[in-house]
This record gives structure tokens, C-alpha cells and sequence, in this order.
């Protein structure tokens, strides 16, 4: 294959282009541009024809036609192989193109910002760049297109080998890229698009269109048999709002699962908090003045559930801490920091994975109209919008003829943000600065009930206790009051509220009914 002579930049992203242009052009490669991006060659001294001068003819319609001419696109569709294609481009006078380095106009940014009208939206809508990139990468086998200025410097290093160095592998991962980064471009238009003609298709289109990247492939999924893959929204947000692994072994299936469950949980709380997860369900939460307060009270909800946990806390991990954890076999530690006297004592666990992320933020995820809750069913998804807003505990009705007193208040509330994480049907029971016993996953409330109380370790008397839907009969409510709970924060809205009611009076409990359930399958 030729070695590569000539090059078209038209760029609206400009990070690094008067470098790159400043190495192509070192290699000898000629260089056309349009519009800003040749303005600033110019302005930095790269040598550079305007693509007007190629074309003869002017950039007309505020820019919207400058490349849209044979002498671009028959430059970059000319299929190097054919005698044919290479004539014609001779009889017309036309240059083959070779490299292509094209992004896009910032549709996506543009359509987000609440101050631009639909005009400046549709202003961003690309026709000539998408139409260079297509042709580009269809014709790869003989032109190079680059859509990422983060392979610039691979892109220089790659032609300074000479045209031996352009592998066949090369070109087809470049087309690859290129035809994603349009298909990602066209599904925002789209999508854009059909929010003016209907506004609820924000939330739910009519046709829903993933635009994910593969991040990593762990090295199974949920058991040994299944393969797995992590993928990410290609807009920048990152998994976990953009973690770091700090330390320890890769990262498993089942442990991103686990601590994106347990970051959501420990997000509810403003205080210092732990939240220890297991096999998707907390198994401890505890807060406290100080995060190594709120482990170990966290921990002796359940240290034997705790053993192989996943463990997320809302505050900057500590020397102190980090020592109470070093008691226990932990798989993950998720947090928005490590200070360096606790990763000097986590180093001593090597297989322990430190991730460092900011702290789920559920008010910006809630207000994201690509953040739907999907799940798989055989044939197709479910969408739903996520589970992700606050309670407001003044908003709660007292049901029954005893009020909560202060102390029972702030257990309720601890207790009724972490059943919104347990799997239905879900109980817990908690203190005020912890939780005691925890019943998840039951196909009974009232055996979800026996299960808490089950599991308690510490002492039940005085507690309280959160439902995340209502009692069907009064049978859950009475194991708890007979097992010391004083209080109780449910939902509401069974046909048998009044009997639940009448119950909880009987026993002297407090009764609270938030009106909102919060089912977690």
C-alpha cells in the first residue's frame, strides 16, 4: 500500500491537533483543513491548504458546505486497488486523501445545555463530518480515519515506522471506531429529536439504543461456567462516577455488583457511614461520629455474613479504620479516598481491592434521562426509572395511638433507608445507630420477619423495625413486637391496614406509614 501523503483535518474537538499536524507534517504528509481548524494551524505556523483552495469553490451556508465536493470525496473513496478509480481520479485532476482526522460537532453537549434553543440544537447536527468519516472508514484499506485525539500520539509513532508500520489490522480497528463514533452521533440526534415530538420518550423511547464500551472482561461472571464483560456509557460518565483500583486483585462480576449496591446505600447517609454487602444485600450498616465507629457497629450486625464482604463508606478511609478492617477477609473497599496512613496498612492485604470513587450522587443520576434501571427478560428488556429518591420522613403519617419518641424516630429512618437496598420481601431491624437483624428475599413478609429476628445478634429489645412494603396481615407485625421491636415503619396500603393498626395498638407500638414502598427484586 502507498505510503500515506496526504492528510484532511477538520476537527471540532482541537485537544492536541496542532501537535499532531505538526508531526504529520514533519513526515512530509501534505495537510488540508476548513474553517476553525485551519485557522489554528495557521495561527500556530503548521503549513496548511484550505480545502476551499482544493475544492475551487467557497465555503458557502455558514460553513454548513466546505468538504461536501468530488475533489474531497472522490479523494477518499477511491478504491487504491482498481486501475479504474485511479484513472478517473487522474482525468479530473483529484489527490487521493489517505488520512482522515474528523470529530464531530458537540450534538450531545449542545442538546443538554437547558439555555440552547432548538435553532443552535440543530445547528449541531453534523452532515459534512459524518459524511468524511463514513467514506473514510468504508475505504480503510486505503485511508487511515481518526476520530480520537487520544490516538494521536499512537497514530505519529505508527507512520514514523513507514507504511510498514499501517498494519491491515490497524486500518480495520480505526474503521471500527469510526463507524461506532457515528452511530453513537446519529442515536443522540435521534434521540434529541424525538424528545420535541414527545416529550415522555426523554425517560422512555420509542426505540432504545445502547451506546456502551467494553471497560474490562472480568474473568467470570456470576458462577465459573458464565462469561462475563463490564461495559461503560461512552458519555464520559464512568462506572461509579469514575473509580480507580488502588490496589489488589481484578475485579469480579460479582463484586461490581456488590458495590454498586453497597455506594448507593451508604450515599443515604450524610453522617459517617458503613455499609457491609453480601451477595447483593447489606448484611451490617452502621454510622457514627467516625468511620471506624460506624464499621464496627456495622460489623456486629452479622461478622459472619461479613466474611468475604464487599464494603463502602461515605467518608475519607482512615489509619484506624482501615486496622479494624484488616481483622476481617474483605473483597472490595469502596470509598471516595484513602488517606496514605490507611493504604500503608491495606497494603498488607494484596488480594484486597481499594477503589477510590466519588460518592453516588442519586439527585444527578434521578435528573439523567439515559439512567433507566434495565433489565433482562428472554426476547427483550425492561425500563424502569430508577429507585433513586429521597424520603422525606416529615412527609410520614403516624397510624397508630403511640408516636415514636426521638430515639425511635432516628432508628426508624436509619432502618427504613437500608431496607430500600434489601431484596424483597425485606425486614430490618435496627437501632439508632445500626442495624440488628436483617430478613431478605423471603416469599413471605412474615417469614421475612422470623428471619430478621433470626439473625439478630444483639439485642432486639427496644428496636425497631422497616418493612419495604406493606403487611399483608398482622402476623409479621406481631413476631416482631413479640421479639421486643417498639416501633415499626411500613408503607401502608393493605386492605388490612386497620387490623395491622389495631394490632400495633394493642402491643403499645408505634406505627408509621411512609406511603411509599420500595420492592427490590
Amino acid at each position: 500500500m502507498k505510503q500515506i501523503s496526504r492528510a484532511l483535518i477538520s476537527v471540532f474537538d482541537k485537544r492536541g491537533i496542532v501537535d499532531f499536524a505538526r508531526g504529520l507534517e514533519r513526515l512530509g504528509i501534505e495537510l488540508l483543513s476548513t474553517g476553525g481548524t485551519c485557522r489554528d494551524l495557521e495561527a500556530a505556523g503548521v503549513p496548511v491548504t484550505r480545502v476551499s483552495e482544493v475544492t475551487e469553490f467557497p465555503e458557502i451556508l455558514n460553513g454548513r458546505v466546505k468538504t461536501l465536493h468530488p475533489r474531497i470525496h472522490g479523494g477518499i473513496l477511491a478504491d487504491r486497488t482498481k486501475s479504474e478509480h485511479l484513472a478517473e481520479l487522474d482525468q479530473h485532476g483529484i489527490t487521493p486523501i489517505d488520512l482522515v482526522v474528523v470529530n464531530l460537532y458537540p450534538f450531545r453537549e449542545t442538546a443538554r445545555d437547558p439555555s440552547a434553543d432548538f435553532d443552535q440544537v440543530i445547528e449541531m447536527i453534523d452532515i459534512g463530518g459524518p459524511c468524511m468519516v463514513r467514506a473514510a472508514a468504508k475505504n480503510h484499506r486505503g485511508v487511515l480515519v481518526v476520530v480520537d485525539p487520544n490516538d494521536y500520539p499512537m497514530i505519529l509513532e505508527t507512520l514514523e515506522k513507514g507504511e510498514d508500520g499501517v498494519s491491515d489490522e490497524l486500518r480495520r480497528q480505526l474503521a471500527l471506531k469510526a463507524f461506532h463514533h457515528t452511530k453513537s452521533y446519529d442515536q443522540a440526534v435521534a434521540g434529541w429529536l424525538e424528545e420535541q415530538l414527545e416529550p415522555m420518550a426523554s425517560r422512555f423511547p420509542t426505540r432504545l439504543t445502547l451506546d456502551l464500551e467494553r471497560e474490562f472482561e472480568p474473568r467470570y461472571g456470576e458462577n465459573p461456567h458464565q462469561q462475563a464483560a463490564l461495559y461503560r456509557r461512552c458519555d464520559g460518565q464512568g462506572i461509579f462516577g469514575g473509580f480507580l483500583q488502588l490496589q489488589g486483585k481484578e475485579l469480579s462480576f460479582n463484586n461490581l455488583l456488590d458495590t454498586d449496591a453497597a455506594r448507593q446505600l451508604v450515599a443515604l447517609f450524610d453522617e459517617p457511614a458503613i455499609v457491609i454487602m453480601k451477595h447483593n444485600n447489606p448484611c451490617g450498616v452502621g454510622r457514627g461520629d467516625t468511620a471506624s465507629q460506624a464499621y464496627r457497629r456495622a460489623l456486629e450486625c452479622d461478622p459472619t455474613s461479613a466474611f468475604g464482604s464487599v464494603v463502602a463508606c461515605n467518608r475519607v478511609v482512615d489509619r484506624e479504620t482501615a486496622e479494624e478492617m484488616t481483622q476481617l477477609f474483605i473483597e472490595v473497599v469502596a470509598a471516595p479516598d484513602f488517606d496514605e496512613d490507611s493504604l500503608e496498612v491495606l497494603s498488607s492485604k494484596k488480594n484486597l481491592r481499594l477503589l477510590r470513587c466519588p460518592t453516588f450522587k442519586s439527585e444527578a443520576r434521578q435528573s439523567d434521562p439515559e439512567s433507566l434501571d434495565l433489565r433482562s427478560v428472554e426476547g427483550g428488556m425492561l425500563a424502569q426509572t430508577g429507585d433513586q429518591n429521597r424520603d422525606e420522613p416529615s412527609d410520614w403519617a403516624c397510624a397508630s395511638r403511640r408516636k415514636p419518641i426521638a430515639r425511635e424516630q432516628s432508628a426508624l429512618e436509619l432502618a427504613w433507608k437500608v431496607v430500600r437496598q434489601v431484596k424483597s420481601n425485606a425486614i430490618v431491624i435496627g437501632n439508632e445507630n445500626q442495624t440488628v437483624g436483617i430478613g431478605a428475599g423471603q416469599m413471605s413478609r412474615v417469614d421475612a420477619c422470623h428471619l430478621a429476628v433470626g439473625k439478630a445478634q444483639l439485642e432486639i429489645g427496644g428496636c425497631v423495625a422497616a418493612s419495604d412494603a406493606f403487611f399483608p396481615f398482622p402476623d409479621g407485625l406481631e413476631v416482631l413486637a413479640e421479639a421486643g421491636v417498639r416501633a415499626v415503619v411500613q408503607p401502608g396500603g393493605s386492605k388490612r391496614d386497620s387490623e395491622v393498626i389495631e394490632a400495633a395498638d394493642a402491643r403499645d407500638l408505634a406505627l408509621l406509614m411512609t406511603g411509599r414502598r420500595h420492592f427490590k427484586h
